[in-house]
């Protein structure tokens, strides 16, 4: 990502770099690419959240020193926080002007970016960047588009979109159709979210819930969530990522629909805060995400299982063949795809999910669509 706003600041084709600032570090690399850009006469706009918890102070003086180099310093739309992790280049080509654009699941920090499993997508799709720069506009002031052909946005449609595609699944299990449900994010506690999901599994179908801390749905529960599973993996990563699985009746798994971003299902993310999850359409990148989700789902080491009761259990290898840890399985992954040995960074204390403060990991070659 530093790689990315680098180069758009130094190309002396970028006439224009947009993006968001939730939490920066003290050491951010962002900030003078920025300043660097606007003052070689690009057009930059940033959005810098002066609410992010913790990062108020820093923010302000980020947003002062921003603005003292020309940069177009705005801060989201009244009365939302903006969570949104987005950046959005326009270049000048031969035949035109083309956008280029990322969207992640992570803040743009240095820090937690070698900590945390955090997954980001470049794409320069017509439609994507399209999107992306309504979005901005949006933000901005300039824009009250309120349609996007292939964001989900909150507080604008999310909800009602993840609601939608939970009654589809209701729909294809009722029919007879292979249903399956996986949704991977850090807390969940949005009731119209949960009551879907309860339907969902009476309906039969499979819910599969990778929840890193609260959840205030109960699986397992007879005649309610017979069919829903909650694990909690808390090994040597922080996990960060959002990803969100519907089967949707494919033959195959990997031929499901897939969407990230930056969004929980919690009623903050979806009603009062201003979010962003994109789909994954290329069948390359389905095919590594569903890789993430069924290593985590398997898990056989970091895994903690919710029961009935809410407390979480220690997961029992079923197998006698020594027990499958998903980070370091998607480290070696990792690095066998860059010909590289896995980093062996700091460990740190592993702890209950109820008591978890824990760093962590990504599989972190770009996704490019």
């Amino acid at each position: 990502m530093e790689r990315f706003i680098r180069t758009a600041a130094e190309d002396p084709k970028v006439i224009a770099l947009k993006m968001t600032l939730y939490r920066t570090g003290e050491d951010s690399p962002f900030i003078p690419l920025l300043i660097r850009a606007a003052e070689s006469g690009k057009q930059v706009a940033c959005l810098v959240e002066l609410k992010a918890r913790l990062d108020e102070e820093r923010n302000i003086l980020v947003a002062q020193a921003l603005e003292k180099a020309g940069v177009h310093v705005v801060y989201g739309v009244l009365g939302l926080k903006t969570h949104c992790k987005l950046a959005l280049v326009v270049r000048q080509e031969s035949d035109g002007v083309r956008c280029y654009a990322h969207v992640g699941t992570g803040n743009y920090h240095v820090k937690t970016a070698r900590q945390y499993t955090d997954l980001g997508l470049f794409t320069a799709k017509k439609a994507f960047t399209t999107d992306i720069v309504h979005l901005f506009h949006y933000l901005t002031g300039r824009s009250l588009t309120w349609k996007f052909k292939k964001l989900l946005v909150a507080p604008i449609d999310m909800r009602e979109s993840f609601l939608r595609m939970i009654k589809r699944e209701i729909h294809i299990a009722q029919s007879g159709g292979k249903a399956h449900i996986i949704a991977k994010m850090n807390n969940l506690d949005d009731t119209q979210i949960i009551d879907a999901l309860y339907e969902a599994s009476s309906a039969g179908v499979k819910i599969d819930l990778l929840v890193r801390s609260i959840c205030c749905l109960r699986p397992r529960v007879p005649n309610l969530s017979d069919n829903i599973n909650v694990i909690s993996i808390v090994g040597r990563f922080l996990e960060h990522s959002r990803i969100f699985y519907f089967r949707s009746g494919a033959d195959s798994p990997e031929k499901g629909e897939f969407y990230f971003g930056s969004s929980d299902w919690m009623y903050r993310n979806l009603s009062a805060r201003v979010e962003a999850v994109a789909p994954i359409e290329e069948p390359s990148l389905k095919q590594r995400c569903w890789e993430i989700l069924n290593l985590m789902i398997s898990d056989e080491k970091l895994a903690w299982e919710m029961e009935a009761s809410g407390h979480y259990t220690r997961r029992i290898p079923k197998s006698g063949n020594g027990r499958l840890d998903c980070h370091e399985a998607l480290m070696h992954l990792a690095a066998s795809r860059e010909k590289l040995p896995p980093s062996k960074g700091p460990r740190t204390t592993r702890r209950r999910p109820s008591q978890r403060r824990q760093p962590a990991l990504l599989d972190a070659k770009p996704l490019i669509q």
